[in-house]
């Protein structure tokens, strides 16, 4: 160790030992609690070795009762590295959705024939959303979307509408919605009026009807369920009057109506009973659908019976049917989806109803440590998360489950 590490071994030993014998705990004891040895013990109370370990941190003031931060002096878990690099990246998504630069992010000049290149990079962003990793996303888009708009803005014709379209699918979902999970539901809209000014130019009630969801998306994310619904309603009759179409359409139409449904169960406007039934309309119907369409990825989204069970369960949460919630999950195979963003949701919806079952609390810590095992940016950015942890941490449960609940509330931000 180094001067500065001698001495903070020292200030942090010294209080291990005070805070220790405050408890009128033996060290022989503390060892057996924690199963840290007696003799690395004795080496931190003396000095000797520096706490820098979070999980070490964490047991031994789990064992204490006290935070890490009384221990150590000052906060240990930062937030996620990865989801702070996703928000470094914000003020240059923001300049790009302005409008500028005009020119290339890379400064580069595009290919003559940029379709196939530029649907392999929007391809490849939405997968990075899919599987939530928002750092390496939010690097990504601000060249990705000034590269896309300087090739449409080159080109006339059939090559432009193509272009228009990739166009759309890199603001859908990849752009809208990580800007809705990071927790800037203005910058998403910003983003979605984007996305609607390109889709006007394309005149197709498909792509309109695509616009109409994702902007109910982030209507939902500002807190207005009752404006959502009049987009996807909107939506809905658009692609009902085309009377058909093949699978894509299909899967929009599953998709408008499972956004329904969830619009609907948050509208605490409406008389609880009213609300499950009109979302339950909304989900059989998404049900039937998903038996025609089979699992797709059309839209660069996820439509399928599997994704319409995971609803189920979100659906019941939020209606507060928690052990029907519960009972909707344990039936349904998650796995079926790739997509780790929907699977922890799955896990994460799960673990909030298990939160509220008297007893289960120590399932509902497992199910949410999947999650972000799964998906750890996106669970650890959801501020609902944070508050089923904050709940579960005053309810009773197993000491190992209590001990890695706190370890999940430092790297959700809960306890510093």
């Amino acid at each position: 160790m180094d001067e500065q590490q001698s001495q903070r071994a020292e200030t942090i030993g010294a209080g291990l030992r005070a805070l220790r014998l405050q408890r009128g705990m033996s060290l022989k004891n503390l060892a057996r609690q924690t199963g840290i040895s007696q003799g690395y013990l004795s080496m931190a109370e003396n000095g000797k070795r520096l706490l820098d370990s979070t999980v070490l941190i964490d047991s031994i003031a789990d064992a204490l009762r006290i935070s890490p931060a009384e221990l150590t002096g000052q906060p240990f878990a930062p937030m996620d590295p990865r989801s702070e690099g996703a928000h470094a990246m914000i003020p240059a998504l923001r300049i790009t959705l302005m409008g500028l630069p005009a020119s290339t992010a890379s400064g580069e000049r595009l290919p003559e024939a940029p379709v196939q290149l530029l649907t392999a990079r929007v391809a490849r962003a939405n997968n990075l959303y899919h599987a939530s990793d928002y750092g390496t996303l939010a690097t990504e888009l601000p060249t990705l979307l000034s590269d896309l708009r300087a090739a449409a803005d080159a080109r006339h014709g059939y090559v432009r509408r193509r272009l228009l379209q990739i166009l759309a699918g890199a603001y859908h979902p990849a752009c809208v919605l990580l800007l809705k999970y990071l927790g800037y539901p203005d910058l998403a809209y910003v983003a979605v009026t984007r996305a609607a000014e390109v889709i006007a130019e394309l005149e197709n009630p498909q792509y309109s009807a695509l616009s109409d969801f994702f902007t109910a998306h982030v209507l939902l994310a500002a807190g207005s369920p009752e404006q959502a619904l009049a987009h996807t309603a909107t939506a809905i009759s658009a692609l009902e009057r085309q009377h058909g179409g093949g699978r894509a359409p299909q899967a929009l139409l599953g998709e408008l109506h499972l956004l329904s449904a969830t619009a609907i169960a948050r509208d605490k406007a409406r008389a609880g009973e009213t609300r499950r039934l009109d979302a339950e309309t909304h989900l059989a119907e998404a049900r039937r659908l998903a038996q025609f369409t089979g699992e797709t990825r059309d839209w660069h989204l996820n439509f399928g019976l599997t994704n319409v069970g995971i609803h189920r369960v979100s659906l019941n949460a939020a209606l507060g049917r928690y052990a029907a919630a519960v009972d909707a999950g344990g039936t349904l195979d998650p796995e079926t989806i790739t997509a780790p963003g929907r699977r922890m949701a799955y896990h994460a919806d799960l673990g909030k109803s298990l939160a509220h079952l008297r007893g289960r609390e120590a399932d509902a810590t497992r199910e949410l440590l999947v999650a972000e095992s799964v998906a750890p940016q996106r669970l650890r950015v959801d501020p609902l998360v944070r508050d089923y942890v904050i709940h579960l941490l005053g309810r009773p449960m197993p000491n190992h489950s209590h001990r890695e609940l706190r370890r999940l509330a430092h790297r959700v931000g809960v306890l510093t």
